[in-house]
């Protein structure tokens, strides 16, 4: 056997069955296809459709899987209770006003889902001037689903009509309803297959919003007027290209809805004025490759960000309305190679910018009329910033979020004309944290072609940095993402044991600006892998870990990084926790049918068409380069209806771990049955899956209260 906590336990027996895949004059064989429901586009809708044999591997492995942490019970009960005790239960936001009203969303004590409210406030002083009421609760209409999921929640402009999207199969498709937030009842307009985001016009009986095809993909954008057949819906805008993700949003003035569609490598805006949601979409700029670009209004202009002009790390230029084609764009603020400018906000008299330099935010904010401009600064070493939500244009109070390894998240009101700012909230940990116990600190580290990989590392002041301290290292590294250097109450759990928490800012992300994701993407893809790597030999070069004593981590595009991690050095690692991870590389990516595939050749390439991509995609994707090799103990999970990373890419990844490497592993597999790609959907129950992924780590570098520790491996 595989491990000495499982003496009597046989893992799942995978049905092998020939099927072999050639293209392009390459052919590779493919003996798990048959996990694959060839009917998985109504397994998304209807998840009792599953072929009974499929259901019938999966359970299997559910149940080996808990057999093999079994002994980790009580640990992950104890994990439970503590990360949930470091949730204030009947938390609340700060209600952000919008006219007459300030919208907040609040918890009950034992509840999983929030509670949208509003009260009545002076439109000039903000007081609140009239009781709470209650607009929709999540946990009643929730009850009874094993999944749910609240998309948009949009009161219309004359805050009578609230209209809601809500998936409770975890595929990412949902139905909008309409609330009349006066009775609290549902009018008769129901909309299916949305894609969850929806836009009011000015009139407050129109919306648009987007719909999802067979494929699992956003394909149109509707216009429906409340009291209408939605069924009559007239089509709006439809994307004819299944390579472009699509989607309506609005500008900060509301001023117009926006359409966007856009494939990471080119994107293209359509604007129709909400005042106007019957006229015809007004384009700024037809897509062009290698362009891209989103859209603001401010200070009665386009402001645009965009990377035109060789502007790597984009820049912003403006244009009017009535002309908004690149012809017309003036640059406003120009580009400046390593400082990346994330996404900008406007308000009546100031536009702010949230940029990132070195893998650090930073938040910039721009006078109307005087062009004058100021940082808010900050002293820790790493920390994270976001914008707030705010619902008022004509405002100079600018809501943001602040937080760090060790300092809670953090919510604060920005005055922009006086400068000043005030804490409106600090995240409360009710069972206590006291951030002076703690350490974070920044190192970079040399990677094997001269590059500087930023490490964000936290632990207990009473930690040694001695090598005697197990790691757990957290990567990512895909679609241009940065990790936040933020705060977290679930990994509290594994730092108060004597872990050291490392996050690796490697490249595929942009945490040093736009190029740092470009030199992770595509032919460039192995730096990711490499950057990851190197950063495990660097804590065991510098001793902050033994080599075999690091445990990875990393989800979705970050469960590719260790599926590759695995291959190409398992050695250093004493596990690896691969969450709904993109595995399944080449046989994904040449499928056109599945819904990220085809606007995601950009982000990969594209093995159908591509000699090229093929052989590149083939020597990294970790499926394909499973063999006999000393993999550590590996838990490894997917989602039933996920249509991300579908089910079937973890669960043939662990048939073919387990057939090529028998002697190595243990392979732990936990397939959620009842969610998608974010796992359960309540908040104290998506700890659950917290619970096991840090009881896993404890246990697979041997720590005493999470039982018998896993076999050595014996190859």
């Amino acid at each position: 056997m595989t491990s000495s906590t499982t003496a009597s336990i046989l893992p799942p027996t995978s049905e092998q069955r020939t099927h072999e895949v050639t293209q392009l004059g390459f052919t590779r064989q493919d003996e798990f296809a048959w996990l694959k429901d060839p009917n998985w586009q109504a397994v998304f809708r209807e998840p009792e459709t599953l072929d009974p044999k499929i259901r019938q591997h999966l359970d299997a492995e559910n149940v080996y899987g808990a057999a093999l942490m079994a002994d980790t019970t009580a640990l992950q009960e104890k994990l439970f209770a503590e990360m949930k005790g470091r949730i204030k239960e009947d938390d609340s936001s700060i209600p952000a006003p919008d006219g007459s009203y300030a919208y907040a969303g609040r918890y009950r004590t034992g509840g999983q889902y929030a509670i949208q409210t509003r009260f009545p406030i002076d439109p000039i002083s903000k007081k609140p001037n009239g009781p709470e009421q209650i607009l929709f609760d999540g946990d009643k209409e929730a009850t009874g689903k094993e999944f749910w999921d609240l998309g948009a929640f949009e009161w219309s402009p004359d805050h009578k009509i609230a209209a809601y999207a809500v998936d409770d199969k975890g595929s990412e498709y949902y139905e909008i309803r309409f609330r009349d937030l006066s009775t609290g009842k549902d009018l008769p307009d129901v909309i299916q297959s949305a894609q969850g985001d929806l836009v009011w016009a000015e009139d407050s009986k129109t919306i648009l919003w987007t719909y999802r095809d067979e494929n699992g993909r956003g394909s149109k954008i509707y216009q429906h007027v409340l009291g209408t057949d939605p069924k009559k819906d007239p089509v709006v805008y439809e994307e004819k290209d299944p390579a472009f993700f699509i989607g309506v949003s609005e500008t900060s003035s509301r001023r117009f809805i926006t359409i966007t569609a856009g494939n990471g490598t080119q994107s293209e805006a359509w604007l129709i004025p909400t005042k106007s949601p019957n006229a015809a979409p007004h384009l700024v700029e037809k897509r062009t490759p290698d362009l891209e670009y989103d859209v603001e209004d401010f200070d009665g202009r386009l402001v645009i960000r965009t990377n035109a002009d060789n502007a790597v790390d984009f820049k912003l230029v403006t244009a009017s309305y009535d002309n908004p084609g690149r012809a017309h764009w003036k640059d406003y603020v120009p580009h400046r190679q390593g400082i990346y400018i994330v996404g900008i906000a406007a308000f009546q008299d100031y536009l702010v910018r949230l940029e990132r330099e070195n893998a650090l935010p930073r938040i910039v904010i721009q006078q109307r009329d005087s062009h004058k401009e100021h940082a808010i600064t900050f002293d820790e070493a790493a920390y994270s910033l976001g914008l707030g939500e705010g619902f008022e244009f004509d405002s100079h109070m600018l809501r943001f979020d602040y937080a760090s390894p060790t300092t809670p998240d953090q919510e604060y009101d920005y005055d922009m004309a006086s400068r000043t700012r005030t804490l409106l909230k600090t995240q409360e940990v009710p069972s206590g944290h006291n951030p002076d116990n703690y350490i974070a600190e920044r190192v970079e580290v040399i990677a094997r072609d001269g590059e500087k990989i930023p490490l964000t590392i936290l632990r207990r002041k009473t930690t040694p940095v001695d090598g005697s301290a197990p790691v757990l290292l957290y990567g990512y590294g895909a679609y241009g993402y940065a990790l936040p250097a933020s705060f977290s109450t679930v990994r509290l759990s594994l730092v108060d044991r004597g872990f050291i928490y490392v996050v690796a800012h490697i490249r595929g992300g942009a945490d040093k600006g736009y190029q740092w994701y470009l030199d992770g993407k595509r032919a460039k893809k192995q730096n990711t892998f490499n950057d990851f790597i190197d950063s495990a030999q660097f804590l065991i070069d510098n001793g902050y870990v033994e080599k075999g004593r690091i445990v990875a981590q990393g989800g979705s595009a970050g469960g590719l990084l260790m599926g590759a991690t695995a291959n190409q050095a398992p050695k250093l690692f004493a596990g690896f926790i691969a969450e709904v991870p993109f595995v399944d590389v080449m046989n994904t990516m040449s499928d056109a049918t599945l819904p990220l595939t085809p606007p995601e050749w950009v982000e990969w390439g594209n093995p159908i068409e591509s000699a090229e991509d093929y052989a590149i995609m083939s020597a990294y994707s970790p499926y394909d380069n499973v063999g006999d090799k000393p993999y550590p103990p590996m838990l490894i999970t997917g989602g039933l209806t996920d249509p991300r990373v579908t089910y079937w890419e973890p669960a043939k990844w662990a048939a073919r771990l387990r057939e090529r490497a028998p002697k190595a592993g243990p392979y732990v597999v936990k397939i959620n049955m009842g969610a998608g790609h974010g796992g359960a959907s309540g908040r104290f129950d998506n700890l659950k899956d917290d619970a096991l992924n840090y009881a896993f780590a404890l246990k697979a570098v041997g720590a005493p209260e999470a039982g018998k520790a896993f076999e050595k491996q014996r190859n």
